[in-house]
């Protein structure tokens, strides 16, 4: 029996759904994800557990989404290409539906020689889009090699990550549609700063027939400070634009954290305008105690109780 997931059920029945992410740390103490998850509890549908996100070791985002669970919020479990053979995944997916994770969002990951040990021999035995397929088998009961699973087979509600700002423009539709076909049912976008590239995109995907086929949530990330947008526009951080013009209102900002939640609010109530859009995916980046106000004043809360 496929019983749905709370964020699912928020998707389905139509309501603005609201997700958020938190990195796991990089030890083993449970009280470090408690402590962020306390800020998200009540003002997301779910909140996304991250896969070693920059290729550097952190807590397993199987043991973090559990952890989640047990503080009573829905886990969004990200797993990633970068660390995991075909074999691994599917175990890993398989203990997952055991200790009831049902979320799955799926992605390629960073490569090793971003991380904290560029050594490291990455693996990468499948891409994104065959991870979609293989998490689609198995919520179909049968595993990557096409056998039956025998027995009780898990039932994943499927994500995956989409740039709205790599080139070329014209190719993320069509890879997008791509992600679909293999599965995808929720999309998490890249962090949006540029709202007319955001709103092209948008267009591009409603022309290719795509919009009505998947739940988009644009990514939110409140600029806390003025170093930090300089920061990402500077290092050019790929796929993550920043305009000119969010840099002028930081510097002339009196309260700096005051005006990066202004910035988010706006950018909420300009991607909800989008056909298409089904919610917003909140990376705080160590800001986690700000999502409360930032949903409240996007008008995002209370959130549905939908059973």
């Amino acid at each position: 029996m496929k019983i749905k997931t709370n964020l699912q059920k928020v998707l389905e029945s139509g309501q603005f759904a609201v997700t958020a992410e938190i990195d796991p740390p990089k030890n083993a103490d449970p009280e470090l994800i408690k402590e962020k998850a306390k800020w998200l509890k009540g003002y997301v549908d779910a909140v996304n557990i991250t896969d070693s996100p920059r290729a550097t070791v952190k807590m397993s985002s199987l043991a973090g989404a559990v952890i989640l669970q047990k503080e009573n919020i829905e886990p969004v479990m990200h797993i990633t290409c970068r660390d995991r053979n075909r074999i691994a995944i599917q175990s890993d997916l398989l203990g997952a539906s055991a200790l009831g994770v049902k979320n799955i969002l799926c992605l390629t990951g960073d490569y090793v020689t971003f991380g904290d040990h560029p050594q490291a021999k990455p693996v990468f035995d499948l891409d994104s889009i065959q991870l979609i397929s293989l998490v689609k088998n198995l919520s179909e009961g049968r595993y990557f090699n096409k056998k039956e699973v025998k027995g009780k087979h898990p039932y994943f509600f499927i994500g995956a990550v989409e740039n709205p700002f790599a080139d070329p423009l014209e190719f993320r539709p069509i890879r997008l549609a791509k992600k679909i076909k293999a599965g995808a049912r929720f999309i998490q976008t890249q962090i949006v700063y540029n709202l007319e590239r955001f709103e092209k995109f948008i267009k591009l995907c409603e022309d290719f027939g795509i919009l009505e086929k998947v739940y988009i949530l644009a990514g939110i990330a409140p600029p806390k400070s003025l170093k930090m947008l300089k920061y990402i526009k500077e290092s050019k951080i790929p796929g993550i634009e920043v305009p000119d013009e969010l840099i002028r209102r930081m510097e002339s900002a009196k309260d700096e954290k005051e005006e990066g939640i202004n910035i988010a609010v706006e950018i909420i109530e300009r991607v909800k305008e989008n056909p298409g859009v089904r919610g917003i995916h909140l990376m705080p980046i160590g800001w986690e105690f700000i999502v409360p106000e930032i949903v409240k004043r996007a008008k995002l809360y209370p959130r549905p109780k939908i059973c």
